[in-house]
């Protein structure tokens, strides 16, 4: 039974919730649309790779892509960070305004120190991407759930965390109104429909 809750738990991270989102692998932008879905990022302020304080106070009024992740992951992440540098550099060459959002969802093993030491690894822009800790599990389960409805648990037997593989665009009032698949390789419509998105 436990073996097969295993198998289930680790489609489901596979998956990226694909039964809540229908997202990616597509060239139509209403795939990517959730700006219908009434989805609000409550406050927050965390600390950064920087060691500084980050949250909503510095993100308000401008658009920000979010995604949940962590350092040690040994399934998706590997995968959804080189992809979301990717899309900080896209947007870097094209003088597009906005930040790039990446909530630990191990803050106990992702320490500011350690999330800098990361951040570099992946050739993370300081000025564009803020790699997020310093509050509980609980706390993070919270706001995945209440932001973008989507489960962080802990996998049992097992050195994972169950998360979205999602990347979240929120925009200057808050809302976020687009999800993209963090794991597709394939990037040209998801490129497409952040700049119209941010553009406007």
């Amino acid at each position: 039974m436990k073996q097969m809750l295993g198998i289930v738990l680790f489609m489901f991270i596979l998956s990226g919730c694909n039964w809540m989102y229908s997202t990616g692998n597509s060239s139509n932008a209403n795939d990517f649309d959730l700006s219908s879905a009434g989805l609000t990022v409550p406050d927050f302020e965390f600390t950064n790779q920087l060691g500084e304080r980050f949250g909503s106070p510095q993100l308000d009024g401008q658009y920000w892509l979010a995604t949940m992740a962590f350092t040690n992951c040994p399934s998706v992440c590997p995968t959804m960070i080189p992809n979301m540098k990717n899309l900080q550099d896209e947007m870097i060459a094209k003088g597009i305004e906005m930040k790039f959002v990446m909530f630990t969802v191990d803050p106990e093993t992702d320490t500011p120190d350690h999330l800098k030491t990361y951040s570099e690894n992946v050739g993370a822009d300081h000025s564009y991407w803020h790699f997020l800790t310093g509050y509980e599990f609980e706390e993070i389960q919270e706001l995945s759930l209440e932001a973008f409805k989507s489960p962080v648990e802990q996998v049992e037997e097992s050195n994972d965390i169950m998360h979205s593989t999602r990347f979240f665009l929120v925009n200057p009032e808050g809302l976020v109104i687009r999800a993209y698949d963090g794991l597709e390789s394939n990037q040209k419509e998801i490129i497409r429909d952040l700049l119209e998105a941010v553009k406007g």
